[in-house]
């Protein structure tokens, strides 16, 4: 019997979600054999990597075509793999448009395919939803609210919970993750940049000029950046005169423990926000990409806001500072309101406790990973 499951990942947060997903099937089956595309946490969870997402980390449209022809290279790999040794199972780890073309490829060979963490359709291009239907057999969504949306196109949809509820449990005072990280007992402010280069690029400049900001008017404020394992020295290297200037703590550190070490914190777009609001850091957030991307996205997307920790309860909990928005000054301000008033800062920090209820019961990896092992263990798709 085929007992290989092959998983495509192509970010950091998708990477921690596979290998999560991993232990738990392991659980169900020790004799499963894994393979396909991820990060550290997926070779440690003894995926063999056929593609490292350190060459898939870009954020943008304008970005994504730069990067056409490396990316259509693993693409290609992949295909090649499925080809050749048809895996018994296809899990897709978000990365939407690479994986919706690795999905399509698939099921046109036979292969099953799980979905797990369905595209945002309630955000932006929401006909999507009816192209997933015919490339997937199952899709596996970690928003309450996305559920119904896949049941009225008809495709096979399972909320398996939010995997973060389970993965994001503070476990330390900030003294002890201060303590940690080898930082000083006093305010700190940390600066989340991103876990891809061109959020490096773009982002970090900001978050930068901001603390200059922050720096003048609390001169005893220190820093803390968190450096994924998806961004290089070279990544860095611009920003090293700024970054010793401020004598910002760069960390490779737990990415939680450095979140709970924070008073504040700036941060970009992304997974991260949902895993600081969770563990109920008051924080402001900064999203910029290349203006072409930011155009055409505009005319696409139908939300009001960005960040989960405001989309799920659907109101401004934290302030989001967009695009042309993103001023250092205005930044600074923000962040200052919640280091000056405590009110304020209660305040965000008790919406913040709400969110996690909002997304499951919990066992979210447990529970796609039960929904794998059924799926592969079945004689027709799901």
């Amino acid at each position: 019997m085929n007992k290989t499951i092959m998983i495509s990942a192509g970010e950091a947060s998708g990477d921690a979600h596979a290998a999560r997903m991993i232990d738990e099937l392991k659980e169900l089956d020790s004799d499963l054999a894994f393979v396909g595309m991820g990060g550290k946490n997926m070779r440690q969870a003894g995926v063999e990597i056929l593609t490292d997402i350190s060459k898939m980390a870009v954020v943008g449209l304008v970005e994504v075509l730069l990067k056409y022809r490396s990316l259509k290279a693993e693409l290609v790999r992949l295909q090649n793999y499925i080809e050749q040794t048809p895996p018994a199972l296809l899990i897709l780890v978000d990365y939407q448009e690479f994986n919706q073309k690795l999905a399509a490829f698939a099921k046109q060979r036979g292969v099953k395919v799980l979905f797990y963490i369905g595209p945002q359709v309630w955000a932006w291009r929401p006909k999507r939803i009816y192209k997933m239907a015919k490339i997937v057999d199952h899709i596996a969504v970690i928003l309450p609210f996305e559920k119904k949306l896949y049941e009225n196109a008809d495709v096979a949809v399972t909320f398996t919970g939010h995997p973060l509820t389970d993965e994001v449990v503070a476990d330390k005072t900030k003294q002890q993750a201060r303590t940690q990280l080898k930082l000083e007992d006093k305010t700190t402010m940390g600066l989340f940049p991103g876990s891809r280069s061109g959020e490096i690029k773009r982002v970090l400049p900001i978050l930068l000029e901001t603390a200059k900001l922050l720096r003048k008017e609390k001169p005893d404020l220190q820093f803390v950046l968190p450096v994924a394992d998806t961004i290089s020295k070279e990544n860095l290297e611009p920003f090293f005169d700024d970054l010793k200037h401020l004598a910002v703590t760069t960390t490779d550190e737990p990415f939680y423990d450095v979140i709970q070490s924070c008073d504040v914190i700036l941060s970009a777009s992304g997974t991260a926000i949902l895993e600081i609001g969770l563990l109920e850091v008051p924080m402001v957030i900064v999203f910029k990409i290349a203006p072409l991307s930011h155009y055409i996205l505009s005319k696409m997307v139908s939300i009001k806001y960005l960040g989960l920790v405001n989309i799920i309860p659907n109101k401004d909990v934290v302030k989001e500072f967009i695009q042309q928005n993103a001023i250092p000054a205005d930044i600074s301000e923000e962040a200052l309101r919640l280091l000056n008033d405590k009110e304020y800062y209660a305040s965000m920090k008790h919406e913040l406790s709400l969110i996690r209820q909002q997304l499951g019961g919990g066992e979210g990896s447990k529970n796609v990973a039960k929904l794998a092992y059924t799926m592969m263990n079945e004689n027709k798709s799901v």
